[in-house]
C-alpha cells in the first residue's frame, strides 16, 4: 500500500521513517496483517537510499513490530505487539477557532441505536424487508456497464435526464402535480430540497413560518441559514394561515399528512395559504413526504396542482417509498427560482450519483415502484390498523390517536386526565426494548402539548401487539412511580 513518510525537519533519516512507521501501527492506521512497500519502492519514493529504508523496517522487525516473509515482503506483525496502543491520531483541538454561535446552540443529530430495538415505533423509517434488493440491484448493475459509461465529466445539475423525465410523468399521474421533465430537480432526499430553497431564498433576518408542531430538522436547517424562525398552530384543519406573520417571506408545510400530527391540511385552508402568498408574495415549500401510504379518502389536490401564481416549490422524497440510504429526492420550483436552484445545486454537490438516479428512472419507468408501493401499502395498513384497536381498547385512560389517513406513523395525544409524566413513559419504554418518540421535542416554543408518535414502518405486524403490551406495562409503571 501506499504510505506517506514526512522527512521534513532535522536528524537522521533512518529513524524519522522508523518513529513514523511505529507511530502508524501503534494508532491503528497500519493493521496487523497489513503489507509494507518494498524497501526499493519506498527508498525510491522518498528520494533516500534502500539502506537507509533497510535500517528502520530492520528495527522495527527486531522489536517485533514487524515480521519478514521471504518472497512474500514485509508485513505488520499479526500477534500482539506486547503493548497498549495508547497513541490516538485525532485532528488538532482547534482551541482557538469555532463556529458561529448558533452552530453551538443547535442540537446534537440523533445517533443511531447501538442494538435493534425489539419493538421498533421509530418515526420515518420504512420496512427495508419489503424493498425488492435484487431488482435494485439488477437495475444499478446495468448502469455501471462500461458501454453505458459515456463520459468521465460532470452531469446536469439537475440530475439525470431518464429520471427527470420518470419523476415528472409519475407525480403528474399519482399526484396531480403540474411539471415537465425541465421543471424537476434530481435531489438528495427532501433535506437537501430544503437547503438549496433556502440558499436561494433567506437572507440573514428573514422571516420565515414553519408549522407547530412540525419537522424539527426544517426549523434547524432554516435557522442555520439565518432565518428567523416562527412556529404557526396547526388544528385539525392544518395550518392557521390566519396565523402566519406578515413579515413571512416563506413558509414550510406538510399538507398531505402533517407532520407529526397526520391530518390533512383542510381544501379551504390550501386555498387560503395560496391566497395568502401571492398578496405577500412569498414562498410556499410544500413537503410531500409520505403521501403515497394512503389508507383512506381520496387525497387532496397538492398546493402545487392548485397553484396558478407560481408561490408554490413542490418538495418530494423516495426515501419511504424505497430506502433512506439511497438519498434520492426531488423538487419542483416555479420557473423563475430554476435557474438559480440549478445554479445552488452545481455549488453544493453538483449532481449526485448518476448510476442509481439512471437506476431509480428504470425502476420506475418499469412500473416497479408503482408495484412495491401498493404491496407495501397493503403491509403498512395492517400494521396501522393493529396499532389503533390497540389504543382504542388498552390506552383509553392515556392516550386519544389523532385521525390520519395516509403515512407510515400515528400521533396520538396524552388524555387530560392520564396523570403520566411523558419522560417517565418513555423512558421505561426504552428499558423495555421499545423505541418511540415523544410529541414534545416536534414543538419549537413552549408549550408543548404531551402525547406519542408512533411509527409502523420498521416493526413487523407480529410484534406490535406485543410491544405496545410493554408500553402499556411503561404507562402502568410511570403512573404508579409518580404516586
Amino acid at each position: 500500500m501506499d504510505f506517506h513518510v514526512s522527512l521534513a525537519g532535522r536528524g537522521d533519516l533512518s529513524v524519522r521513517i522508523y518513529r513514523q512507521l511505529l507511530d502508524a501501527v501503534l494508532d491503528g492506521r497500519l493493521r496487523s496483517g497489513e503489507r509494507l512497500p518494498p524497501t526499493r519502492e519506498l527508498a525510491r519514493r522518498l528520494g533516500v537510499s534502500r539502506n537507509t529504508v533497510a535500517v528502520a523496517y530492520e528495527r522495527l522487525t527486531a522489536e517485533g513490530v514487524l515480521v519478514g516473509q521471504v518472497g512474500a515482503g514485509t508485513f505488520v506483525c499479526a500477534e500482539p505487539l506486547g503493548r497498549t496502543r495508547t497513541r490516538s491520531r485525532t485532528a488538532p483541538a482547534g482551541s482557538g477557532v469555532r463556529p458561529r454561535h448558533l452552530w453551538r446552540s443547535l442540537p446534537a443529530p440523533p445517533s443511531e441505536p447501538a442494538t435493534e430495538p425489539v419493538y421498533d415505533f421509530r418515526v420515518g423509517v420504512p420496512d427495508a424487508r419489503l424493498f425488492p434488493l435484487e431488482t435494485w440491484r439488477r437495475l444499478v448493475t446495468r448502469e455501471l456497464r462500461p458501454a453505458l459509461v459515456r463520459s468521465t465529466g460532470y452531469g446536469d445539475p439537475s440530475g439525470h435526464a431518464g429520471l427527470r423525465e420518470a419523476i415528472a410523468r409519475h407525480i403528474g399521474i399519482s399526484r396531480s402535480v403540474r411539471a415537465s421533465a425541465a421543471d424537476v430537480l434530481v435531489t438528495q432526499g427532501a433535506q437537501q430540497a430544503l437547503d438549496l430553497i433556502g440558499r436561494v431564498l433567506i437572507e440573514p433576518g428573514c422571516r420565515v413560518a414553519v408549522e407547530e408542531p412540525g419537522y424539527p430538522p426544517a426549523r434547524l436547517l432554516f435557522r442555520s441559514l439565518g432565518a428567523r424562525v416562527t412556529g404557526v398552530p396547526v388544528d385539525a384543519e392544518g395550518l392557521d394561515v390566519s396565523a402566519l406573520p406578515d413579515s413571512a417571506r416563506l413558509v414550510y408545510v406538510t399538507p398531505s399528512h402533517q407532520f407529526p400530527l397526520g391530518t390533512p391540511m383542510s381544501l379551504g385552508r390550501r386555498a387560503a395559504l395560496l391566497e395568502w402568498a401571492e398578496r405577500r408574495g412569498a414562498v410556499v415549500i410544500e413537503d410531500d413526504y409520505d403521501s403515497e401510504f394512503r389508507f383512506e379518502d381520496r387525497p387532496l389536490e397538492p398546493l402545487q396542482s392548485l397553484d396558478r401564481s407560481g408561490h408554490v416549490v413542490h418538495v418530494g422524497s423516495f426515501s419511504k417509498t424505497m430506502l433512506p440510504m439511497l438519498r434520492l429526492g426531488f423538487l419542483i420550483a416555479p420557473a423563475s427560482l430554476q435557474p438559480a436552484l440549478r445554479r445552488a445545486r452545481q455549488l453544493t454537490d453538483w449532481h449526485g450519483e448518476l448510476p442509481t438516479q439512471a437506476a431509480l428512472a428504470g425502476f420506475i419507468g418499469e412500473g416497479l415502484l408503482g408495484r412495491h408501493v401498493r404491496k407495501a401499502t397493503r403491509e403498512y395498513a395492517v400494521r396501522r390498523e393493529r396499532i389503533l384497536a390497540t389504543l382504542r381498547r388498552d390506552f383509553r385512560d392515556w392516550l386519544e390517536p389523532i385521525p390520519s389517513a395516509a403515512g407510515l406513523h400515528l400521533c396520538a395525544h396524552l388524555t387530560s386526565d392520564a396523570g403520566v409524566d411523558m419522560d417517565r413513559v418513555t423512558a421505561y419504554a426504552s428499558q423495555a426494548g421499545i423505541a418511540l418518540q415523544d410529541l414534545a421535542p416536534y414543538y419549537g416554543e413552549a408549550p408543548a402539548r404531551s402525547g406519542l408518535v408512533l411509527g409502523y414502518g420498521a416493526i413487523p405486524a407480529e410484534r406490535i401487539e406485543p410491544g405496545l403490551r410493554r408500553l402499556a406495562e411503561s404507562f402502568r409503571a410511570a403512573a404508579d412511580s409518580q404516586d
